[in-house]
């Protein structure tokens, strides 16, 4: 895999014989032969035992580290067309060579997320640079607890963000993304509010709703539910399974001076809500579906594998023929092909066909080497429903 070109290196019998390091030392990896093949990032004891920093012998310096950073922010200077946008992704992990760190601007802020414990003994000078070359109001951590997939269910508002450096941020902190505002949170929770890597794809959506009835089921904090709102769509639905964050999306709609009044916000199970729909008579021009990889709620439990299948069934009786689905995954472990699989057995259980017309991405602030599939990790399938032939 090293040889591919691969950054990661996985724990197996061959690691067992290293011999004993710490999380964040720098070891050289060889061939049986002894022949040099790259310069990883250590960290005992976890799947992910080592991460490529270099093909070449190397040091963890500040030259060789900001040299990287610098790099990155040329990236998005010359290839993120950003417009009227202040949050985006500045660095990250192996599209940037820095495997196991993210780096996310929010407006004057920066958030750090280490992926992998190598890095934890290298934070300060990570920090100290970004101070340096980006000069932020203030710098904050967040971190992922172990148990990640079972509080992203439940709205968990617990303190996950520690500042870091400079000046702390507004418990809310509005940004500006395609020239819409929204809410974020940079010190509560498991997230921020905004998935950053979806921003292409929300204003992709904006010239397409006017007029339209739309139907954003795992709404989340409404972005799709706002940018759809902006275009003009006639009716925006949004359904999500928490409380918390439904309240959130009234807050960003009125952040927009969008009136929330003349569309619906909806607190359930979204499969249930949409068998309930169906029973009402309900129909939309647009049902947007972008559940997380993985979640638990009273009603039952949803995964990518199988589950995206099951509700592209259910939904697509509510959706009007030659309506546009839009399904959406970040699931890393299921490759585009697959989803595809996914979104065919939901369409053949509904009787009806779906026809790809985009099947889009993650944005240019999210690079990924081509010799690591991981990294395409976020599908986004625009698809026209039209009858059986």
């Amino acid at each position: 895999m090293l040889e591919l070109g691969h950054p990661w290196i996985i724990a197996d019998g061959y690691t067992k014989k290293w011999p004993a390091g710490s999380a964040g030392d720098l070891v050289e990896l060889t061939d049986p032969t002894g022949r040099f093949l790259a310069t990883a990032l250590l960290e005992p004891g976890e799947r992910i035992i080592a991460r490529v920093l270099a093909r070449e012998p190397m040091r963890m310096e500040r030259s060789w580290l900001r040299g990287r950073l610098e790099t990155a922010a040329v990236l998005r200077r010359e290839y993120a067309v950003l417009g009227d946008t202040n949050a985006f992704r500045l660095v990250n992990g192996e599209g940037d060579g820095l495997p196991g760190i993210t780096v996310d601007r929010y407006e004057e802020y920066l958030m750090v997320q280490l992926y992998s414990g190598g890095w934890r003994p290298h934070l300060a000078t990570l920090t100290g640079l970004l101070q340096e070359l980006f000069a932020p109001r203030g710098i904050y951590e967040k971190t992922r607890p172990r148990n990640t997939r079972e509080l992203e269910s439940t709205g968990d508002t617990k303190k996950y963000g520690r500042l870091l450096a400079g000046t702390a941020a507004p418990q809310r902190l509005i940004v500006r993304e395609n020239g819409l505002s929204f809410l974020v949170e940079l010190e509560r929770g498991l997230n921020t509010g905004l998935f950053l890597d979806q921003r292409v794809n929300r204003r992709d959506l904006i010239p397409r709703v006017r007029g339209k009835r739309l139907l954003n089921l795992f709404a989340y904090t409404g972005a799709f539910s706002v940018a759809a709102a902006s275009g003009g769509a006639e009716l925006v639905t949004s359904v999500d399974v928490s409380p918390s964050y439904t309240e959130w999306a009234r807050d960003n709609f009125g952040a927009n001076r969008l009136d929330p009044r003349k569309h619906e916000f909806m607190v359930g199970d979204c499969l249930a809500t949409v068998t309930d729909l169906l029973r009402r008579g309900k129909e939309y021009d647009i049902i947007l579906m972008d559940p997380p990889s993985f979640s638990t709620t009273g009603k039952g439990r949803f995964t990518t594998r199988g589950g995206t299948s099951d509700l592209v069934a259910a939904a697509l009786p509510l959706l009007r023929p030659g309506g546009l689905l839009i399904a959406s995954s970040n699931h890393q472990k299921v490759d585009p092909a697959d989803y595809l699989k996914e979104l065919r057995r939901g369409a053949l259980q509904a009787e009806c066909d779906l026809r790809v017309i985009t099947l889009a991405g993650q944005p240019a602030d999210f690079p990924y080497p081509v010799t690591f599939p991981e990294g395409r990790y976020l599908k986004y399938a625009l698809c026209v429903k039209a009858a059986r032939q």
